[in-house]
C-alpha cells in the first residue's frame, strides 16, 4: 500500500477511535476492511505520533484511545462538522466568560478547512438563522472547571455565597456579607441566562441550589464523600429557581396541554406539570414578587385559569379586570383640531 493510503487509513484508524469508547481489533480490522496485523501496526503508528492507545488483553477487551500531552486532531463527519458549526455559532453569544471569542476562533479554523460543499450548507444555515438571547450573566470557566471536576470525583466544595434576601413589605433590605458554605456537589445545570450548582450542603443537612455568580474563592477540598441518593438535579433546580427566590408562589390550573404552556413560559420562569384530574388541564407554579404582576403574566397567557393559591392572586385578578373594564369603557379622547 502506497504512503498515501496508508496515512488515510490511519486517519480513518483515530476517528474510529474518537467514537466510542472502546473497539477490539476484529471490529476495527472489519470496519477499515484489513487484517488485525494491520491494525496492530497502525496502532503502533498512533503511538509513535504522541496518541495513547491503550489495549487491554482478554475476553471485553480492545483498544482505547486515551489522554495525551497535546490534543488529538477531532475527525469530523459531515453530520458532525454542521451541527459543530452551527454549535459554536450559538455559543458565541453564551454565559461562559471568554467562551464567545473562544468559539469565534474555532468557528473560524474549522471553516478554514471545510469542504466547499459543507461551508455552503453551514452558510445556509447562519444566514437563515438569529439568536435573542437576554442579558446573561457570565461565569468564570475556571469555576466551571473546578466545579465539574468536583463533581465529577466526588469531592467536598468550599466557597462564600451571597444569599438572595429581597427587601419585604415594610422591611429593610438585607444585606449581610457572603457567608462560607461547604457542600457535596451533585450536578452543574444551565438555563438559558444563568448556572446553577446542585449540592448537599453540610451545615444545612439538606440540598440546595447555588447560583454560581454569587460564588467567590470556590476551592475543592480533598475531602471524598459517598455520593448520596439525590432528587433530579434538573426539575430540582427548577422548582428551586421558580419558586424559593420569592415572596409569593402562584399554583394556577390552565385549560390548555402542558406543552402548549411550556412553549410560552421557560423553565426558569414557571414549571408545568399535567393535571392528575385531567379534563384537557394542567398545573402552573410561578414565583414572584409582586401579585399584581403576577396576575398580569397568568392572563397574557390567554388560557381559562383557575386560581388555586395564593388568595392574593384573586384580589389581584379582580384589580386587573376592573382596570381592563375601565380601559375598554372609557370614553375616548376628542381628537385634535387641524
Amino acid at each position: 500500500m502506497t504512503v498515501e493510503g496508508t496515512t488515510e487509513r490511519v486517519l480513518r484508524l483515530l476517528a474510529l477511535l474518537q467514537r466510542r469508547p472502546s473497539w477490539t481489533a476484529t471490529e476495527l480490522a472489519a470496519e477499515l476492511r484489513v487484517t488485525d496485523r494491520s491494525i496492530r501496526r497502525d496502532v503502533e503508528r498512533l503511538r509513535a505520533l504522541g496518541y495513547p492507545v491503550h489495549a487491554t488483553a482478554g475476553v471485553g477487551g480492545g483498544y482505547q484511545l486515551g489522554a495525551g500531552t497535546r490534543l488529538p486532531p477531532l475527525l469530523l463527519d459531515d453530520e458532525e462538522a454542521i451541527a459543530t458549526a452551527v454549535s459554536l455559532r450559538l455559543a458565541s453569544g453564551g454565559t461562559v466568560a471568554g467562551a464567545g471569542e473562544a468559539a469565534l476562533r474555532a468557528l473560524a479554523k474549522l471553516d478554514q478547512v471545510m469542504p466547499p460543499r459543507l461551508r455552503a450548507e453551514v452558510r445556509a444555515v447562519h444566514g437563515a438563522m438569529d439568536t435573542l438571547l437576554g442579558p446573561g450573566i457570565e461565569i468564570d470557566p475556571e469555576l466551571l472547571v473546578t466545579l465539574a471536576r468536583a463533581c465529577r470525583d466526588a469531592v467536598r466544595v468550599r466557597f462564600h455565597y451571597t444569599a438572595h434576601n429581597p427587601a419585604r413589605e415594610g422591611e429593610a433590605r438585607d444585606d449581610r456579607p457572603p457567608r462560607e458554605r461547604t457542600v457535596e456537589p451533585v450536578r452543574l445545570v444551565a438555563t438559558a441566562r444563568r448556572w446553577y450548582l446542585m449540592a448537599w450542603d453540610i451545615d444545612r443537612d439538606d440540598w440546595r441550589t447555588f447560583r454560581l455568580d454569587r460564588m467567590r474563592d470556590v476551592t475543592a477540598t480533598t475531602w471524598r464523600f459517598r455520593p448520596r441518593d439525590h432528587p433530579d438535579p434538573v426539575a430540582y433546580v427548577q422548582r428551586s429557581v421558580t419558586e424559593s427566590p420569592y415572596r409569593h408562589h402562584a399554583r394556577v390550573r390552565l385549560h390548555a396541554h402542558p406543552d402548549q404552556v411550556r412553549a410560552l413560559i421557560p423553565p426558569q420562569v414557571g414549571r408545568v406539570e399535567a393535571d392528575p384530574e385531567g379534563d384537557g388541564w394542567c398545573l402552573l407554579t410561578a414565583g414572584g414578587d409582586d401579585l399584581d404582576w403576577l396576575a398580569v403574566r397568568i392572563a397574557a397567557l390567554g388560557f381559562e385559569t383557575q386560581i388555586l393559591a395564593p388568595p392574593g392572586l384573586r384580589q389581584a385578578a379582580a384589580r386587573l379586570a376592573r382596570n381592563l373594564t375601565a380601559m375598554s369603557t372609557h370614553p375616548a379622547a376628542a381628537p385634535d383640531p387641524p
